[in-house]
């Protein structure tokens, strides 16, 4: 089991013993060399710690600036091991600009490309506590994943600010040295965003994979570009030679995300409730945990943070994989027919699979990445 080797643990394992060792990076130690921790006497910290009289070891270097155009590297890891959790947060700057890539072994592709914020189930660069297995996001803007990263030679993980102003980056990755079993893929995740939809096209969440591997989950941030329900779609998923139809074809869109009746209570029970509502949630492994609403008057749009981690049912692929979802509403009941939507769709798609990693679309530039 991968808990007795160090690379995954749980509460069964939690107890037993192993020859894994423990090693983080943080500004506070950029190489996460075993005793260097907390050595730094120049950092951001250190006019605050000066002033104190407190001198080295005083959270010196507890940050990193990131300067427009520049791409700072975050970790850089020899193997074999695996990055087991990464906390982060971002001063200043939007989070869709903040780009963060990661490399396994000798790969010059990445295996994930994404902005910040998605990659951490928040897109709207609006601050919404998450609470699943794989991501946390807790109050303060704290960003949180337990994906777990093995990797045999060497990762890297790098943050490329695209946006107008300085980027303020609070940060500590986790690791284990330890042996990887044969058997391990690697993690990967993919951004796209498509704004808007156009008339009748289906939403692409990932295409191009080549190789053996599994979908481990989707982060969605949905703006609705109309009025009324937004949620009928199916998502589709294409294995191994698929053609014109899925081998796994979902229901509708809200039940993909593991709810029903357009996540509205009032719905079912209206004598209960009386109106119609969206309600928020999150599980271990799917979630609605952000309803970003009009006011009524300037913000038109509604908004959606959707979640659904295959951490029980990876959808597994031995070549291939293609994923698309249908953006899907209702004209009005009298005509009670489906409507094609022409939505603001981002999503990201996370993945396990065998190297090499095929080249990813180019990603959107900052103008067309920004959320307003």
């Amino acid at each position: 089991m991968a808990g007795f080797n160090g690379l995954g643990m749980h509460m069964g394992v939690l107890s037993r013993l192993s020859d894994a060792q423990s090693r983080s990076i943080s500004p506070e130690n950029f190489t996460g060399e075993k005793g260097k921790g907390g050595m730094a006497t120049e950092g951001t910290g250190a006019p605050y710690a000066a002033a104190a009289g407190l001198g080295q070891g005083w959270k010196i270097s507890p940050s990193v600036f990131i300067e427009v155009g520049d791409t700072f590297t975050l970790a850089e890891i020899e193997g074999p091991g695996a990055i087991q959790q990464i906390w982060m947060t971002l001063a200043f700057g939007k989070w869709r600009h903040a780009i963060i890539r990661m490399y396994w072994d000798d790969q010059e592709q990445p295996s994930v490309e994404c902005p910040a914020g998605d990659f951490f189930a928040n897109g709207w660069e609006q601050y919404a506590q998450v609470s699943s297995l794989a991501v946390c996001v807790n109050p303060g803007r704290a960003f949180n994943c337990y994906w777990e990263m093995p990797f045999r030679k060497k990762a890297r993980i790098t943050m490329t600010n695209i946006g107008v102003e300085r980027l303020y980056v609070y940060y500590q990755v986790n690791y284990t040295l330890t042996e990887v079993p044969e058997d391990c893929a690697y993690f990967h995740a993919q951004f796209r965003r498509t704004n808007p939809l156009p008339y009748g096209e289906v939403y692409t969440l990932l295409d191009g994979v080549q190789g053996q591997g599994h979908y481990a989950g989707t982060y969605m941030a949905w703006g609705v570009n109309n009025t009324g329900w937004w949620g009928e779609g199916e998502i589709k998923f294409y294995v191994d030679g698929d053609g014109a139809f899925p081998t796994i074809c979902g229901t509708g869109t809200e039940d993909y995300f593991c709810g029903a009746y357009d996540f509205d209570p009032g719905i079912m029970e209206k004598e209960k409730y009386g109106k119609s509502f969206y309600q928020e949630f999150n599980s271990p492994y799917a979630g609605l945990p952000q309803v970003i609403q009009p006011d009524g008057a300037y913000k038109s749009q509604q908004r959606f943070g959707l979640y659904r981690w295959h951490v029980m049912d990876p959808v597994r692929f031995r070549d291939d994989l293609r994923v698309t979802i249908q953006a899907l509403g209702w004209r009005p009941r009298k005509q009670r027919t489906y409507l094609p939507l022409q939505d603001d769709i981002a999503s990201v798609a996370f993945w396990y699979q065998t190297l090499p990693t095929a080249p990813f679309p180019a990603l959107p530039d900052r103008d067309y990445l920004e959320v307003i």
